[in-house]
């Protein structure tokens, strides 16, 4: 799959505070451990040079120069997750017919409510900011 940073699902945010709501949001939404309570987080939100990006956390790995496994349909979840966002009024997408035209159905993803929260270990495969040795 080509991929370059142009293929990231830009937004822009109505308010600065929108960020870090969009940020704890995203821990909440992914793919869920069929046998345990667990959540894998599927997207974060980068905000790199005055930009925001919902990005897939195998994306980040791209931009970080290492190798991922990314796929259309890992794409298209970002997608839906983006559009999810954007439904609840939490960002504006940038491209939102390119966004339309390449969904994951909602049946991928879970998206686990704030008050259960504390049931639910939740997982990040990327981390943000933090450099691993």
């Amino acid at each position: 799959m080509y991929w370059d940073a142009s293929c990231m699902a830009e937004v822009f945010l109505n308010h600065p505070d929108d960020f870090l709501k969009v940020r704890e949001t995203l821990t909440r939404i992914g793919v869920s451990s069929k046998n345990e309570k667990k959540l894998f987080q599927s997207c974060h939100i980068l905000h790199k040079q005055g930009r925001y990006f919902i990005v897939h956390f195998k994306e980040l790995f791209l931009l970080d120069g290492k190798r991922s496994d990314l796929s259309d349909n890992d794409v298209q979840r970002r997608n839906r997750i983006a559009k999810l966002l954007a439904d609840w009024g939490l960002v504006v997408l940038a491209s939102l017919e390119e966004i339309e035209d390449n969904m994951a159905p909602v049946s991928q993803i879970k998206i686990l409510p704030y008050k259960q929260k504390h049931e639910w270990q939740l997982i990040a495969k990327y981390s943000i900011g933090n450099k691993r040795k």
